[in-house]
């Protein structure tokens, strides 16, 4: 499978992942946290927690700053407003038939055309 090159797609790519979604959501909450607090919340591994940060700092969605020996991860503004633009454009199209899409009706399995 080709790799996601498009900005927008690493954002939503990068979202969607539940424990990377958790992590969002924390720190959307509480803002500024050091890296070793997420395994408490997330119950996995610092291995991990530093692989979905990673992934989410490529995608744009987080920054991190060095205080000493720790690295504190903040959510990017400008990746929430990118979100947003994202999601308010999408919008549900006029209902037509399905009849008038692809000139025929596609039946599922164990059912008739009506």
């Amino acid at each position: 499978m080709k790799r996601a090159t498009d900005p927008d797609v690493l954002l939503l790519q990068a979202s969607a992942d539940p424990t990377r979604l958790s992590i969002l959501r924390q720190l959307s909450a509480q803002g500024a946290i050091c890296a070793c607090d997420f395994s408490d919340c997330c119950g996995i591994g610092q291995p991990t927690v530093s692989h979905h940060l990673r992934v989410l700092r490529e995608a744009g969605w987080v920054t991190n700053e060095r205080r000493g020996t720790w690295i504190w991860y903040s959510i990017r503004p400008e990746a929430v407003a990118r979100f947003r633009e994202l999601a308010g454009s999408l919008a549900a199209g006029p209902a037509r038939p399905v009849a008038a899409l692809s000139g025929k009706i596609e039946t599922l399995p164990g059912r008739s055309a009506e």
